[in-house]
């Protein structure tokens, strides 16, 4: 198999699931196409060079239940909870997952405000991957 023919695959199911919403999905698809872009895009490769960063995304109701761990210039993706996350967002349900990781300028503080999302950690962990998801959400709809 082509490394061509893997990311349109991605890109495809991260498409589909953009369109459809269905958060469930969404954001292990998302982290799926990071990780496929990290390896293909040299460019996109040097938001991670020398960066280690821990991240635990949940629901409220535990749904969903996503970590992603940077670390030597790769990302690895698993499907439970970790240690000592840089950061830690608990999302209220599905709906505030994907308006906040679909929205053209992400508000942590309104997001905050609304109780849409409860955050623990240092937020600049946040604020990277917002750019890198806004990134892939652009290279996956031409805007880039």
């Amino acid at each position: 198999m082509s490394d061509n023919f893997i990311f349109e695959k991605v890109l495809k199911r991260f498409i589909d699931c953009m369109e459809s919403e269905l958060a469930e999905d969404f954001l292990k698809i998302l982290l799926e196409l990071m990780g496929v872009v990290l390896f293909l895009d040299s460019d996109y490769r040097k938001n991670i060079i020398g960066f280690k960063g821990r991240y635990q995304f949940r629901s409220s109701d535990d749904a969903i239940t996503v970590a992603a761990v940077f670390d030597n210039d790769e990302l690895c993706v698993n499907e439970e909870v970790i240690e000592k996350p840089n950061i830690a967002v608990t999302f209220k349900d599905g709906k505030a997952l994907m308006n906040y990781l679909l929205s053209p300028k992400p508000d942590v503080l309104g997001s905050m405000l609304r109780q849409e999302v409860r955050l623990e950690g240092n937020l600049n962990y946040l604020y990277r991957f917002a750019y890198m998801a806004k990134r892939l959400q652009l290279m996956a709809t031409g805007a880039v």
